[in-house]
């Protein structure tokens, strides 16, 4: 099937001698005939010739190595300037087929075929290799399914799309795979650190890494998604109603009989659920390889400016000076310790790997009642307990209503916030600043003798009287 669509000359360009060349022309021809401003893809020739011209002129040929399948004339006859390269360049493209001429009156216009067009948009991908976006992927996925649950009749078709997306980022997750897989054994096979760093960088983090690859350990993750598309084509599967809007949509769609269609529907959401499901254990295995790829680099880093070029002739050379010296002029080392590279400081450990927290089930643990209502009672009783200076100033306001002044035996005390205020009103100085504006406001007198309070407490007894009234009551005694 795939020899019926391609011409069978197609790839000869790509596989000789000058296979560069070409691939530097084609690239610009894509940008040529998939430009979104072309209306008419019959692009005139002599548009085409001046676009092989302007590649040829980029890429500086200098040297051009004879074809199989020129002519003995082209052969023996090198190309002397870009004109006679482009029109050599443009001939072959036209006779291995990947371009085509249609005459109209006078001019001449080119195209590309269908097949041949698509091939090249999918060359053009793999040249370019772009980073992939997680949560874009996953955000696609779910959009589409909430309009196909949404709207099963109308807009039905678009559990086909996030089938198809779904598939495509479980392709690039392999493609993910094996690519660090390749640069891994690719790394492995050189010692040239300054080319292991490069293609480090060249490769991995330009080509392979995915654009929003360390959102993964961040709060945006965008498999956060994950489990609200599982929990939606779940309740999908056995909702009867839908399933079977679904099928009657896919069926004017894909103009299939009701069995084809409803075997369709259920593969599309078998397929997404696949997918969704195994993510964390390819994802785990990605960052396996990504951690032994980053440690051999890391390792390469580090030890790059101890590996350098001379150094063993140079040490010997210390050596030799060092042994024609007088051993009284070298200093005496008494602890090898103290020596920076055989000290177990200079010894470097490597990079431990972070191991992820197991996952726990969280349960909601029911207390006891007969617990909270004990807690409470405890809180009650604590604050009762509690000297607060605004109680205790109630209490006095509340023995000194209509009275000048208020003695001992006079005070009542009916419960146990009664008893606590009663005990720190002879004392309301030794409460310190946070009573001092009720401290100012009465006046304490204590006496010699003693009294027995509301049968509770004895204490020397005292009288406790306004400030402003104080004087009076004095003068008064």
């Amino acid at each position: 099937m795939l020899f019926n669509k391609l011409p069978d000359n197609l790839f000869m360009p790509l596989s000789g001698q000058n296979k560069q060349v070409y691939q530097a022309v084609l690239l610009s021809l894509a940008d040529l005939f998939f430009d979104e401003d072309l209306v008419d893809p019959f692009v005139p020739k002599d548009l085409v010739r001046s676009t092989i011209e302007g590649a040829v002129v980029r890429l500086g040929v200098r040297r051009w190595e004879p074809e199989e399948d020129d002519s003995e004339e082209e052969q023996q006859e090198l190309p002397r300037s870009t004109a006679e390269y482009t029109s050599r360049i443009y001939r072959r493209l036209v006779a291995t087929g990947w371009l085509e001429e249609e005459q109209r009156i006078y001019r001449t216009y080119v195209l590309l075929s269908p097949a041949n067009s698509f091939l090249l948009r999918t060359l053009v991908s793999i040249a370019n290799l772009e980073k992939r976006s997680y949560g874009g992927a996953v955000l696609n996925v779910l959009s589409s399914l909430e309009a196909a649950i949404n709207d099963p009749k109308g807009r039905g078709i678009t559990l086909s799309e996030a089938a198809q997306t779904a598939s495509d980022f479980s392709a690039h997750l392999t493609d993910m795979m094996l690519g660090l897989r390749e640069l891994k054994i690719n790394l492995s096979k050189t010692n040239n650190p300054q080319e292991i760093v490069r293609s480090f960088f060249d490769r991995f983090v330009e080509h392979i890494l995915v654009s929003d690859y360390k959102t993964l350990k961040t709060q945006n993750n965008p498999f956060r998604f994950r489990q609200q598309i599982l929990t939606m084509l779940r309740e999908l599967q056995f909702d009867t109603l839908k399933l079977e809007h679904l099928t009657v949509h896919y069926q004017q769609q894909y103009e299939a009989d009701i069995h084809e269609a409803e075997a369709k529907v259920h593969q599309h959401i078998n397929r997404i659920i696949r997918i969704f499901d195994s993510v964390d254990q390819r994802l785990a295995i990605i960052d396996d390889f990504r951690y032994r790829l980053e440690k051999r680099v890391s390792d390469t880093v580090r030890y790059m400016d101890k590996t350098t070029p001379g150094m063993a002739s140079r040490l010997s050379r210390v050596i030799s000076e060092v042994a024609q010296k007088d051993g009284r002029e070298i200093p005496r080392i008494g602890n090898l310790e103290s020596v920076g590279f055989i000290a177990p400081g200079s010894v470097r450990s490597p990079v431990k790997r972070r191991t992820p927290a197991e996952p726990t089930v969280i349960t909601k643990q029911e207390i006891d009642p007969k617990v909270l209502e004990l807690r409470r009672l405890f809180k009650e009783h604590k604050d009762r307990r509690t000297v607060k200076i605004d109680r205790i100033e109630a209490y006095l306001e509340r023995h000194l209503l209509g009275r000048d002044t208020v003695n001992a035996s006079d005070f009542c005390i009916e419960s146990i916030e009664d008893y606590i205020c009663f005990s720190y009103v002879r004392h309301l100085k030794s409460l310190g600043k946070k009573a001092r504006k009720t401290t100012d406001k009465y006046d304490i007198r204590m006496q010699d003798s003693y009294v027995s309070v509301a049968d509770m407490v004895e204490c020397r007894d005292f009288y406790v009287t306004r400030k402003d009234q104080s004087k009076e009551v004095s003068n008064a005694r």
